[in-house]
């Protein structure tokens, strides 16, 4: 940390400065980012952690090594967050008042966490915990927290568990109850338990009534919380979990163009593209067509397109010859589905069968050799021709015949998902294809428009990803008629996306259990 005598940009220069900020306690959002931003800083070099781009005539570019956060100092007592004022909902005034205050506090806390009525056996195991810290520490929060650390590990608080009725028969099929069905609708929608509205509603019987139960599920949806569905659908379904691993890194040629500004930015596009049609309730089928995107300057001139200044991500209109409409033109889907050091028409035929046509291909066969990718003085064929003669392999000629042409129609997007004309070695690319159906396509757009040609197979697929996720499994075979119910019933007005989790919610796979 530089003194009074030093001059700070010397320790910046031999990447020692230090900076020493006092926080008062509570609550805090913590951020670093580089305050001047000049025109001679561009925006994909301002990235706040390691930057390959370093060196020049103007020096090392600044970035940071590390953040730690120390404290608390100097303390004296608990404090007063959030977090303890949900906790204590009453002060106990005197001795006599701890243990009908404490009794209070668990049957809420015990109420919420467990996701159903008390019953006596409850809050009475809480409360002997509560009397043993009481007792031990002489403290009536100790007291409390003893009991707490009992419901953190109770069965009831970290399972959904879902009990038969004693009058149900084996193997037979019934509804849940209604605080299992709230349960059940908050997971899918918050990942999280439900809230005291919610819980209320279940409590009186009301969630039975259709109209209160979609009126439930609206509100829910404009909640906060359900940002939880956008980044656990998007990060299974589109498979972004993937590329949030910082080991999953392109190398060369591509190692220069890629950062983790870049790498955050594919992931924020993508989310906030996802979450914008759940909240605006807009058509299923927009994730494939929609003309508009979410960028920042950095993303944005990773794609060439223009007029996109800063940091923060915003709505960005796409002309109608965009090849990024959809989420098959987003830089998260091209990169996932690429090589480190190419392009893969195989993972990204394979992800546009699995995730979008709903028929995943079959796994490949025992030591199928790799492709080639040996760099010679020669011209290197195309990736078209490399895997022609890859399939020439019987093995691999059927499951190949049905992977590749998808996969190829996105072969003008380069494997951290820039645009182009020719590839590597300036062959140019061949992206038509056609798909199992028979239908034709050149392009990306061309493939847009061939899947739009049958909506209902994107639809369908969709709605089977959505349902596994509301359900915690796959979905069988006696699920489907549930799942064509659905199609039907949103058919008309445009697969909305509250129309389709609506219509989960209401199946019964999602409002019955069989037996055991």
């Amino acid at each position: 940390r530089p003194g009074p005598e030093d001059d700070p940009m010397d320790f910046l220069q031999r990447g020692e400065l230090t900076v020493r900020l006092a926080v008062p306690a509570g609550p805090h959002d913590v951020g670093v980012t580089f305050y001047q931003h000049t025109r001679a800083l561009l925006e994909q070099v301002r990235d706040p952690f390691q930057n390959p781009r370093r060196g020049g005539v103007a020096g090392a570019i600044p970035n940071v090594a590390s953040v730690t956060v120390r404290g608390p100092f100097d303390e004296r007592g608990a404090g007063d967050t959030p977090s303890r004022r949900r906790i204590f909902s009453c002060r106990p005034e005197e001795v006599a008042d701890e243990r009908s205050c404490a009794q209070a506090i668990l049957t809420s806390l015990a109420r919420r966490a467990y996701r159903r009525p008390v019953q006596n056996g409850d809050v009475g195991a809480l409360l002997q915990f509560y009397d043993t810290g009481r007792s031990e520490s002489g403290n009536f929060e100790a007291g409390i927290e003893r009991a707490l650390r009992y419901l953190l590990v109770s069965p009831d608080f970290l399972f959904r568990v879902e009990t038969d009725p004693v009058d149900v028969e084996a193997s037979s099929v019934y509804q849940i109850s209604e605080m299992e069905l709230a349960s059940r609708l908050s997971f899918f929608l918050w990942s999280n338990m439900p809230d005291e509205l919610l819980l209320d509603a279940a409590e009186a019987g009301r969630l039975a009534d259709p109209a209160e139960l979609e009126r439930q599920v609206l509100r829910m949806i404009a909640d906060p919380r359900s940002r939880a569905l956008t980044e656990n659908v998007a990060g299974q379904w589109l498979q972004l979990r993937n590329l949030a691993d910082p080991s999953v890194r392109p190398g060369d040629p591509y190692s220069l163009a890629f950062d983790e500004s870049l790498r955050q930015g594919f992931i924020r596009e993508t989310e906030m593209f996802f979450e914008s049609i759940v909240r605006e309730n807009r058509g299923v089928l927009e994730l494939l067509t929609a003309d508009y995107t979410y960028l920042n300057e950095r993303v944005a001139l990773h794609y060439g397109i223009p007029n996109v200044q800063g940091s923060h991500f915003r709505r960005v209109e796409l002309p109608a010859e965009s090849p990024r409409r959809g989420i098959l033109g987003h830089g998260s889907i091209l990169t996932l589905t690429s090589h480190a050091i190419r392009t893969s028409p195989v993972l990204r035929g394979k992800w546009i069968l699995n995730n979008v046509l709903g028929t995943p291909p079959p796994d490949p066969p025992p030591n199928v050799p790799a492709l080639v990718d040996r760099k010679t003085q020669a011209k290197t064929a195309t990736m078209r021709e490399r895997m022609s003669a890859h399939r020439n392999n019987p093995a691999c000629a059927a499951c190949h015949a049905m992977i590749d042409p998808a996969g190829f129609a996105l072969e003008h997007f380069d494997a951290i998902g820039r645009w182009r004309a020719v590839d590597e070695s300036y062959n140019e690319i061949d992206a038509s294809g056609v798909l199992p159906d028979g239908t034709a396509f050149d392009g990306a757009a061309g493939l847009r428009e061939a899947l739009g040609e049958v909506p209902t197979r994107f639809v369908r697929t969709f709605t089977e990803k959505l349902l596994t996720y509301a359900l915690g499994r796959g979905v069988e075979y006696y699920d489907m008629p549930a799942v064509r119910r659905i199609l039907r019933d949103t058919a008309a007005d445009g697969y909305r996306m509250h129309a389709l989790i609506l219509g989960i919610v209401q199946s019964d796979p999602f409002q019955q259990r069989k037996a055991a």
